[in-house]
C-alpha cells in the first residue's frame, strides 16, 4: 500500500483556529522580517534564504485558512476566512512596503553578479522581491509612499468586499411551470417549490450555474428568458459603487508611481508588456471577427424569425442578448443534429470524472488513489486523492500531491532543508446534484470545462520549483495562466478521447460516432459571436483601466456590449460588471488574457498532440517543461523550447477559420 510522505491538510478549523493561526502567521513573518530588516551586510544565507523559507513553508497555510470563504456551508466559518484573508493581505501590505527591506534587498539584488553558484530561478526571485518594492514606491520619497499603501489597503478592502457580496448573494426569480416551459425536467426537479403572495405555487430560481443556464438555453418562453438574463446581471448592486471606487484608486496608484495608465503598472509583469500591444492584438482580433459574426447572426435572427412564426408571433428585427444562449442551442440542434440532452446521457460525472484521471495518468505518468477519510475533508461531498508519479513505473512511484474535488454547488459555495512542501489543490465546481432518478450527467460544455479546470490542477500538482512565488498557474505570468488549461479543451473535442470518456448511465455503452461527428461539426458555430462576447469583457476591463477611466461604467457597459458583442438589450440597462469577479479579484488589467492565450495554446496542440493526442513521450516533455516550471523561467523561452521556435498565431487563425 503507498503511504504519502506528507498527510493531508487539517480540514477541522473552527473559526477561533483560524484568527488564531492567522495572528501566527503574521506574527512569526513580522519577527522574521524584522529580523532581515536589521541586517548591514545582508547575504543570500543570512537575508534571501530565511525569506524564501517562509514563503515556502507558510504558502499552504495562508490559502488553506483563506479557503474555507469560499467552500465551507458555515457563515462562521465563512466569515473568519475573509477576516483572515483581510489580516494576511493587510500583513502582505505592510511587509511590502518596509524601506529597511528594501535596502537589504536592492543591495543583494545589485549584487547577485557576484554570486555565480546561484540558480536562474534564485535570481529572478529576488529581482522579482525588489521589483516588487520599487512597484509598491520604496525608491519614492515617504509622504507618496504612504499615500500608495493606503491605497492598496483600500483596494484590498474592495475586492474582499466584492467577492463576498458574490458569494453570499442569495437572490432568485419565480416562475411557474408554464413559464419555463422547454426547460428539461430534471433541472425543473431540483427547483425549490414556493407559494407566492396570491397563493400560486411556483419554482425557484436562483443564479447559481446549474439553474439559470438551463432557462436560458431552453426556455421557450422569450419573456422568461429576459427575466433571468436581466435578474442575472443586475444582482449584487450593492457591488457597483465598489468597481468604481476601484478604478478610480486604480488610475490615482498608478499616476503617483509614475505609469501612464493603471493597466501599463499590471502589464509591465506579463508576456503582453504594456497596452498598446494589448489594445492592437484586440483590434486585430475584433476586425477579424466581426465579418464571421455578423453571418453568423444573420442566421440566429432568421431561425428566431422562423420560430415566432411557428409560434404564431410577431417577427422581429433584433437578435437580443437574452436570445443568444436559446437560438444558439436550437440551431445546434436543427441545423448539426447536437442534442446537448441526449450526449449528456453518455456523460455521469462520476464516471467521466474517472476517466478523465486516467487520460491524465497514461499522458502525463500519474496514478490518482481516492482517500477515504471524512476527517480530511471540508464538507462530506468532497473527493481527495493522492496523486503520484510513475515516470520510473508503477512499482517506484514518486508522491506528487493532494487533489481534491468539490463539485456541487452550495450557500456561501463560489494553497529549510531538502525536504519537500507538496501541493494541495482544490477544484471547485457548480454541477448539478444527481437525482432520485438519475446520476449527475454533464453537458458537454461541462465536460470541456471540468477538463479545463482539472488542468489547472494538474498545473499546480505537476509544478517542481525551488520557490513557491514561482509554482504552479499562480506562479505563471497571468496572460499565459490559461493557455495550458485551454490547449487541454482539445482533447474534448477529439473523436477517440470523447468516445473513452463516454459511458452511457444506463447502459455503459459508448457514444456513438452519430452523436461524436455531429458534436465535432458544430465545435465553431457561432465562434464570431462567442469570441466577441469575450472580446467585450477584455475591452471593457482595458477601457477603464487605460483609455477611460472616468467613463460612464454602466453606459459604456451596455453600448460597448452592442457595438464590439452584436447583441442587443433593446433599451434595458444591464448590470453585468457588479458580477465580473475577474476585474476584482486579480484579473484587472488582464482579462484579455483569456483571448492571448489561446493562441499559444492552438499551437501547442496542433504542434504537439495533434497528430497522436496520447502519446506520453510528448505528454511528459510538456509537462516537464510548461508545466513543472511554473514561472520559474520566462513563459516565452519555455514555449521557444518545446515547439522548437517562435510561438505564432496561425494555429489560431486556422482554428478560428481566421485569415492569419
Amino acid at each position: 500500500m503507498l503511504v504519502p510522505p506528507q498527510a493531508p491538510p487539517s480540514w477541522n478549523h473552527t473559526p477561533e483556529q483560524i484568527l488564531k493561526e492567522t495572528e501566527s502567521y503574521i506574527t512569526n513573518g513580522k519577527q522574521l522580517h524584522d529580523k532581515i530588516g536589521a541586517i548591514d551586510q545582508p547575504t543570500i544565507e543570512n537575508s534571501f534564504k530565511p525569506f524564501a523559507e517562509f514563503d515556502n513553508e507558510n504558502a499552504g497555510i495562508s490559502n488553506i485558512l483563506t479557503f474555507y470563504q469560499h467552500v465551507s456551508a458555515s457563515k462562521e466559518l465563512r466569515d473568519a476566512s475573509t477576516e483572515a484573508e483581510q489580516k494576511i493581505r493587510d500583513f502582505s501590505i505592510e511587509q511590502g512596503s518596509r524601506e529597511d527591506l528594501y535596502k537589504v534587498f536592492n543591495k543583494l539584488f545589485n549584487e547577485t553578479k557576484n554570486y555565480d553558484s546561484l540558480t536562474d530561478e534564485t535570481k529572478k526571485y529576488i529581482k522579482e522581491i525588489n521589483d516588487g518594492f520599487k512597484r509598491n514606491g520604496l525608491a519614492l520619497p515617504l509622504e507618496q509612499r504612504e499615500k500608495i499603501k493606503e491605497i492598496q489597503k483600500k483596494l484590498s478592502n474592495l475586492s474582499l468586499e466584492f467577492g463576498k457580496n458574490l458569494g453570499e448573494q442569495q437572490e432568485f426569480l419565480l416562475f411557474t411551470k408554464e413559464e419555463l416551459d422547454g426547460v428539461p425536467k430534471d433541472v425543473i426537479d431540483q427547483f425549490e417549490k414556493i407559494t407566492d403572495d396570491s397563493g400560486e405555487e411556483k419554482l425557484k430560481m436562483t443564479f447559481k450555474y446549474p439553474d439559470i443556464f438551463p432557462v436560458l438555453k431552453y426556455a421557450k418562453n422569450e419573456n422568461t428568458r429576459k427575466l433571468a438574463f436581466v435578474g442575472d446581471q443586475n444582482k449584487v448592486p450593492q457591488n457597483e459603487p465598489l468597481l468604481q471606487e476601484a478604478v478610480k484608486l486604480r488610475t490615482e496608484l498608478a499616476k503617483t508611481l509614475g505609469y501612464k495608465t493603471f493597466a501599463d503598472y499590471i502589464l509591465e509583469k506579463k508576456m503582453a508588456k504594456n497596452s498598446e500591444t494589448v489594445l492592437s492584438f484586440l483590434d486585430d482580433l475584433q476586425k477579424k471577427l466581426t465579418p464571421l459574426a455578423l453571418k453568423e447572426r444573420e442566421q440566429l435572427l432568421s431561425l428566431k424569425n422562423k420560430d415566432l412564426k411557428e409560434k404564431g408571433l410577431e417577427q422581429s428585427d433584433q437578435y437580443y442578448v437574452w436570445d443568444h444562449r436559446f437560438y444558439d442551442t436550437l440551431l445546434l440542434e436543427q441545423q448539426y443534429k447536437v442534442d446537448q440532452q441526449k450526449i449528456a446521457e453518455y456523460f455521469p460525472m462520476e464516471s467521466t470524472i474517472s476517466k478523465m484521471l486516467k487520460i491524465f495518468e497514461k499522458l502525463m505518468n500519474l496514478k490518482f488513489i481516492e482517500s477515504i477519510d471524512e476527517k480530511s475533508v471540508w464538507h462530506q461531498d468532497v473527493k481527495q486523492f493522492a496523486v503520484w508519479n510513475t515516470d520510473d513505473g508503477e512499482s517506484s512511484p514518486k508522491f506528487v500531491g493532494w487533489l481534491y474535488f468539490d463539485l456541487h454547488p452550495r450557500d456561501g459555495f463560489n494553497k529549510t532543508d531538502d525536504s519537500r512542501q507538496y501541493p494541495v489543490t482544490a477544484l471547485v465546481c457548480n454541477f448539478s446534484k444527481p437525482t432520485k432518478d438519475k446520476p449527475s450527467l454533464l453537458k458537454h460544455d461541462e465536460v470541456t470545462t471540468f477538463f479545463h479546470e482539472l488542468g489547472h490542477g494538474i498545473h499546480d500538482l505537476v509544478g517542481k520549483t525551488e520557490y513557491a512565488e514561482f509554482h504552479g498557474p499562480s506562479g505563471c505570468s497571468w496572460d499565459f495562466v490559461e493557455a495550458p488549461s485551454q490547449m487541454l479543451e482539445y482533447w474534448t473535442w477529439s473523436k477517440d478521447e470523447l468516445r473513452e470518456l463516454s459511458s452511457h448511465y444506463e447502459t455503459g455503452a459508448k457514444i456513438d460516432d452519430e452523436l461524436i461527428d455531429s458534436l465535432i461539426r458544430s465545435k465553431h458555430v457561432n465562434g464570431g459571436l462567442f469570441n466577441l462576447r469575450q472580446l467585450h469583457f477584455g475591452l471593457f476591463d482595458m477601457t477603464l483601466h487605460s483609455i477611460n477611466p472616468d467613463t460612464d461604467i454602466a453606459k459604456f457597459w451596455n453600448e460597448s456590449r452592442e457595438k464590439i458583442a452584436l447583441v442587443s438589450s433593446g433599451g434595458v440597462e444591464t448590470k453585468g460588471f457588479n458580477s465580473f469577479n475577474h476585474i476584482m479579484g486579480g484579473y484587472q488589467a488582464g482579462y484579455y488574457g483569456y483571448l492571448w492565450s489561446q493562441v499559444f495554446a492552438a499551437d501547442i496542440y496542433y504542434t504537439k498532440f495533434k497528430s497522436n493526442p496520447m502519446d506520453t513521450k510528448v505528454g511528459v516533455e510538456y509537462r516537464d517543461i510548461i508545466l513543472a516550471r511554473g514561472g520559474s523561467k520566462e513563459e516565452n523561452d519555455n514555449l521557444k523550447e518545446l515547439l522548437g521556435r517562435e510561438p505564432n498565431n496561425e494555429a489560431f487563425s486556422k482554428e478560428l477559420g481566421l485569415n492569419a
